[in-house]
C-alpha cells in the first residue's frame, strides 16, 4: 500500500492555469463564492427536499404517489449532496468559513459524517486522484474490479450489470462505515487526526439525525415494513445517482489511472488531475445545476474553492492552456454517453484486462 506523500514534477502548465483563471475570478464579487445563485440553489433544493419528505410521510396514500415522491426525496438528496455539501466542505460556497461549515454539516442530516469526508474526499482523493492505494474512491472491496492491479474474480465477468444495483447501496455503505473509519481512527491507511468534543458530537448527531426523519418519524404513522420499503427505495436513488456521478468522470478509458514507482510521476500535479478525469455535458444547464458541477470535473478538481457556477466560463480557459502545453483534456457531450462509456469500463475491467495506466507511471524513476 502506498501511504507516503506522491511527489509530482514541476513545470510551467500549473502556473499559467492559475494566472488565466485567477484573471477571470478577479472582478467578480467574492472571489468565485458567494454567488447568490448559490443560495438561491440552497433555498430550492431544501425546499425540494423537505416537500418530498412531507408529502410522503403526511400525504401519499397510494403506492404509485408514495414511489414517486420516494424517488423525488431520492434525487432531492443526491442534490443536498452535489450542491450544499460538496461546495460547502471545499470552501466554495462562501468566503466565510461558518457558512461554509454550515453547508458542510448537510451531510450529517444525510446519515454522513463531514468530519471523515474532509479526509477521504478533499485530501485522499483530490490530492491523488486514480492514484492506485491512495484515492479509496477506487476502492469498492472484493465486489467489483475499478481499476487495473486489482484482483480480478471470475464474477467480475457481470460487473458491468450488477453494479448499477449495489451502487444505490451507497448511503448505506457511507453510515456504517463512517462508524468503522471513526472508531479504527483512520481511512484506508491515513490515520485520521484527534477529534474535540464538538466534533464528536456532530459525528453522532449525525448518526441520530438520519435515522429519526427517515424512519422514526414515518413509523409513528406508518406500518414500520412500508416505512422500510419507501426508505430503501429513497436512499436507493440516491446512491445510483451519487456513485454514477462520480465515476462517470474517474472509472472510464480516458480517465489514466497512475502507479507510482518510488514515490514519484514525473507530470505535474495540474497535469494529472486533467488527465484523470473526464468531463461530460458541459452544455446541459439542467446537468451542471443538479450535479453542482460535478460534470466539469476537470475544472473541479483544478479550482475545488471557486464555486461550481462558474466551471461553464472555466472550461474554456482550461482547455486553451491544456492544447498549449499538449496536456489531454476530454470532454464527452451527453451524460448518456458517459455512461456507455463507464459501462465499457467496467465491462473491460471484469474481464481483467490490465488496461492502460497513465504514461507518467511507465517513465516514473
Amino acid at each position: 500500500m502506498e501511504d507516503r506523500p506522491i511527489k509530482f514534477a514541476k513545470g510551467p502548465f500549473h502556473a499559467e492555469l492559475r494566472k488565466r483563471v485567477d484573471a477571470y475570478i478577479a472582478p467578480l464579487p467574492g472571489e468565485g463564492r458567494d454567488d447568490p445563485r448559490m443560495f438561491v440553489k440552497a433555498v430550492v433544493i431544501l425546499s425540494w427536499f423537505a416537500t418530498s419528505w412531507a408529502l410522503l410521510v403526511f400525504w401519499a396514500h397510494s403506492w404509485p404517489v408514495a414511489l414517486a415522491l420516494s424517488a423525488s426525496l431520492g434525487f432531492a438528496t443526491a442534490g443536498i449532496g452535489f450542491n450544499l455539501m460538496h461546495d460547502g466542505s471545499h470552501g466554495a460556497f462562501s468566503r466565510f468559513p461558518i457558512v461554509n461549515r454550515v453547508m458542510a454539516l448537510s451531510l450529517e442530516l444525510l446519515g454522513g459524517s463531514s468530519f471523515i469526508w474532509r479526509w477521504k474526499h478533499n485530501v485522499n482523493h483530490h490530492s491523488f486522484p486514480n492514484i492506485l492505494g491512495i484515492d479509496h474512491d477506487l476502492e469498492v472491496g472484493p465486489w467489483a474490479r475499478m481499476a487495473p492491479h486489482q484482483a480480478s474474480k471470475p464474477f467480475h465477468r457481470f460487473q458491468q450489470f450488477y453494479m448499477w444495483g449495489l451502487f444505490g447501496l451507497l448511503p448505506f455503505k457511507w453510515y456504517m462505515l463512517d462508524i468503522s473509519n471513526y472508531r479504527k481512527n483512520t481511512v484506508g491507511a491515513q490515520k485520521l487526526p484527534p477529534r474535540e468534543l464538538p466534533e464528536k458530537l456532530v459525528f453522532l448527531s449525525g448518526k441520530i439525525i438520519m435515522p429519526l426523519w427517515a424512519l422514526a418519524i414515518p413509523m409513528l404513522f406508518h406500518n414500520p415494513a412500508i416505512v422500510l420499503l419507501f426508505y430503501f427505495t429513497s436512499f436507493f436513488v440516491t446512491g445510483v445517482v451519487m456513485s454514477t456521478t462520480f465515476l462517470l468522470a474517474h472509472c472510464v478509458d480516458e480517465a489514466q489511472v497512475a502507479q507510482p514507482i518510488n514515490g514519484r510521476l514525473d507530470t505535474e500535479w495540474a497535469a494529472h488531475q486533467i488527465e484523470t478525469a473526464v468531463d461530460f455535458a458541459q452544455g446541459s444547464r439542467l446537468a451542471c445545476w443538479f450535479m453542482g458541477g460535478l460534470n466539469f470535473q476537470i475544472e473541479h478538481h483544478l479550482f475545488p474553492q471557486i464555486s461550481h457556477v462558474h466551471y461553464p466560463k472555466i472550461a474554456p480557459i482550461v482547455r486553451e492552456v491544456c492544447a498549449k502545453y499538449g496536456v489531454r483534456y476530454t470532454a464527452r457531450p451527453t451524460v448518456l454517453g458517459a455512461i456507455a462509456a463507464h459501462f465499457r469500463w467496467l465491462e473491460r475491467m471484469g474481464r481483467g484486462e490490465p488496461a492502460m495506466l497513465s504514461a507518467v507511471t511507465r517513465r516514473a524513476a
